[in-house]
């Protein structure tokens, strides 16, 4: 019965994000096996955190949309969630949860409240930061970048990232007591969430800094994550060529969530 009803639940939010076009037809299906596995060998904690990630994340990405359109076009990835999109924002979360059913430990839950702190944060971030009126600032050197630059942050966004965080942890302490798991503190909880969720975004920046393969526009010049700008195939320009936006999102979510277990354990 648990698992019908996930597999429901499931179907009915991401074909309703398919329908927005917040999604595309795989990132629908892979959304439906992520929420069914989340109900169905979890609780309303893992299947709740997942909801308020995804439908938080769809309702900022549809703000001002018409100012990201020339931003979008540089990224790897649009703002309609492919497969590989929804895996790498959910699917170390449904590894945890799936750990959790076979060897239940506390620690699954920390890890998971920082996993998902942390691609919430990284998302507000994106989505609000890329409004900001000024440009951002390198995470490394601290000089101005164009919006929308990976490894740029700014005030606009590390407040959405840390308002992210905090909305899971906080979320977080409300769902356990929904599903009857042990009682921990509200405050506690929050912190992990918010710190877990900063830690996770700046990693995701540095990493982005650092590692992330970009490409150069042959037309332009701009440094870019997609593979084609101003309708010409881009050429490599630095970083490590497997390290993709998907490969920096589960490296900066996994750190998030050892920050959260450390102030979990503390």
């Amino acid at each position: 019965m648990q698992w019908g009803i996930g597999f429901c639940g499931a179907l009915l939010v991401a074909g309703a994000a398919y329908y927005k076009r917040s999604l595309s037809f795989s990132g629908m299906l892979a959304a439906v096996v992520m929420g069914t596995i989340y109900f169905g060998a979890g609780n309303a904690f893992w299947f709740g955190i997942l909801l308020l990630f995804f439908i938080s994340s769809s309702l900022l990405s549809k703000l001002h949309h018409e100012n990201k359109a020339e931003l979008e076009a540089t990224y790897d990835k649009t703002g309609r969630r492919d497969a590989g999109q929804v895996f790498a924002n959910g699917g170390l979360g449904m590894l945890l949860v799936l750990l959790n059913a076979i060897y239940p430990l506390e620690i699954w839950g920390y890890l998971f409240i920082g996993v998902m702190a942390t691609v919430t944060s990284d998302t507000w971030a994106t989505e609000i930061g890329t409004l900001a009126k000024k440009p951002p600032r390198s995470v490394l050197t601290g000089r101005r970048l164009p919006t929308g630059t990976s490894g740029g942050v700014s005030l606009p966004g590390t407040l959405a990232a840390a308002g992210g965080g905090a909305l899971i942890g906080a979320a977080s302490w409300l769902l356990r007591a929904a599903s009857g798991m042990p009682d921990h503190s509200f405050l506690l909880l929050t912190l992990a969430g918010l710190l877990g969720g900063l830690a996770g975004a700046f990693a995701d920046s540095g990493l982005g800094a650092t590692v992330q393969r970009m490409n150069r526009c042959t037309v332009c010049g701009r440094e870019v994550e997609a593979s084609r700008h101003c309708g010409q195939p881009t050429v490599y320009a630095r970083g490590w060529r497997w390290m993709d936006n998907d490969a920096v999102n589960a490296a900066s979510s996994i750190f998030g969530g050892i920050v959260a277990l450390v102030i979990g354990s503390i």
